[in-house]
């Protein structure tokens, strides 16, 4: 399987190191990218060829991925539609649907959206995608063997999920950055300095998200079974609950996903 990336950036470089880690050879691995500056630095990583703009090179790829800018995947998509054939096209630019680019591939429809999310950097990221009706099984297995190079991957029957999963997973590495940064916080006003605090607040949603994989247990009982009557932590939970927090972080996940349809919609306008 030969595969052309199509935008070199922070997504695509995650994806490039993954796949030479699992075995696939640079000569496999083609990336076109018009900033000269990412081409020297993704060439001096990986040894792998970078072109400045589309070529003919495209039509001895099987697989074609798109990790260009949102606002530059129609252009691209346009100068991409000639070159195409039976070529699988892979897209993991956030909130562009199948609709629009497919329409920008004129007509084109053997392709495939992906979400993944940035713990990709570190080949721990989970990634929804969908297919078109076109796509057989083989190049479902195809992307899900690329995608899987950088962590785990999710199957949706139905594209309008990808919307909620981006608010879920795909933000979801800020939201919990931003409870570690209040969990900090507080351990900085308790007394803590900075290194005790950062590492006492990491390596607790390590250890909490290790257990809650590993557990047979969901993780309300995990939580629970953490919550001693009149405790400590029943104390904090309680404040939380009276706080509305549960509410509160569930609205701002549903606040994410309606933003994702207004963008879908907006680009799709264009």
């Amino acid at each position: 399987m030969n595969i052309a990336f199509i935008g070199g950036g922070n997504m695509a470089s995650a994806l490039i190191g993954g796949l030479l880690q699992q075995g696939y050879s640079t000569a496999q691995i083609h990336v076109v990218e018009i900033n000269a500056e990412v081409r020297e630095k993704i060439y001096r990583k990986f040894s792998v060829e970078v072109m400045a703009e589309l070529s003919d090179r495209m039509v001895d790829c099987n697989v074609i991925l798109l990790a260009v800018k949102p606002q530059q995947l129609s252009s691209v998509a346009q100068e991409l539609a000639p070159l195409l054939k039976t070529h699988l096209v892979i897209s993991i630019v956030a909130g562009i649907r199948t609709t629009e680019i497919c329409r920008w591939l004129g007509g084109y429809t053997r392709v495939i959206r992906a979400m993944p999310n940035t713990p990709a950097l570190i080949r721990a990221a989970v990634t929804g995608l969908f297919a078109l009706p076109e796509v057989n099984t083989n190049e479902k297995q195809d992307a899900e063997a690329i995608l899987s190079a950088v962590g785990s991957v999710l199957w949706f029957e139905r594209e309008e999920l990808l919307d909620a999963v981006t608010a879920v997973s795909g933000s979801g590495p800020a939201y919990v950055f931003y409870f570690i940064e209040a969990m900090q916080q507080a351990g900085r006003e308790l007394g803590l300095d900075e290194t005790q605090a950062r590492q006492l607040s990491l390596e607790t949603f390590l250890g909490a998200a290790k257990l809650a994989i590993q557990s047979n247990e969901n993780v309300t009982t995990l939580r629970e079974n953490v919550t001693s009557k009149n405790g400590t932590t029943e104390h904090a939970i309680q404040t939380m609950e009276n706080d509305g927090i549960n509410r509160k972080i569930i609205r701002a996940i549903h606040a994410s996903n309606e933003r994702a349809r207004e963008l879908g919609n907006e680009f799709g306008s264009k």
